[in-house]
């Protein structure tokens, strides 16, 4: 499988704080991965590394073929990633509508937004029904979908993830993955950074796991979950 995000050497520091180091991850075309790690890990970091919004000091960036170290966060999200933020961030006075529409701002001529809405809508189905609803009155959930919905309308190659449990009732989480479930088997490649582990490999295809910025584990899913290190090393024990 051809690699769509690679990370090769990557050391980020904040000041003289070194929170990256040497971190090599890959997601391939059409993979849904996890990142797991508790508080402090290197989760945000390295997820702000790969949209650029930090710029690591050694090491690079490589997505859909292309080195983008020094390329800009606008230019990578014109290139095909597009993320789904801690905490929905919705635009709360906005209609679900609205939200939807400010994901297809970069389809400019308005061409295929119908087949777009068409297709998140197909995904979320509730999302129709609630179109004129201001976005700051749906639940968690409900703004879960509206966030996946928005970032889709993007058409990206790349959908990153943050925290996507966070702020959930237990089932409420459970509902929100066997919807990012959905998205990837729509064919979207995904890198999901969450901190229940378990959830988390249920439905990946591999996984990384991140204490106080190294990689200390990597591998199949299915293979992480039954790793008896998992538990150590992602608590840090």
């Amino acid at each position: 499988m051809s690699a769509l995000l690679k990370l090769s050497g990557i050391n980020t520091y904040y000041g003289e704080i070194h929170i990256l180091e040497s971190l090599e991850l890959e997601v391939g075309e059409g993979e849904l991965v996890s990142l797991l790690g508790g508080n402090a890990s290197g989760k945000s970091t390295t997820l702000k590394t790969i949209l650029g919004l930090v710029r690591p000091r050694s090491g690079t960036v490589e997505f859909a073929g292309e080195d983008v170290t020094e390329r800009s966060t606008s230019y990578r999200i014109e290139r095909g990633m597009a993320i789904v933020p801690e905490n929905r961030r919705l635009f709360g006075p906005m209609t679900v509508l609205e939200n939807l529409e400010m994901g297809a701002y970069l389809n400019r001529d308005g061409t295929g937004r119908k087949a777009d809405f068409e297709r998140v809508y197909s995904l979320f189905p509730l999302l129709k029904e609630r179109r004129h609803q201001l976005a700051g009155t749906l639940s968690g959930g409900e703004q879960q979908m509206v966030a996946m919905g928005r970032a889709l309308m993007s058409h990206p190659r790349l959908l990153l993830m943050d925290e996507p449990s966070m702020g959930l009732a237990p089932l409420l989480v459970e509902r929100t993955f066997e919807i990012i479930q959905q998205v990837h088997e729509a064919g979207v490649a995904m890198l999901v950074v969450e901190q229940n582990a378990n959830m988390a490999l249920s439905i990946a295809d591999r996984g990384y796991v991140l204490s106080t910025g190294r990689l200390v584990l990597e591998g199949l899913a299915k293979e992480l979950i039954a790793h008896e290190d998992l538990r150590k090393a992602y608590l840090g024990r």
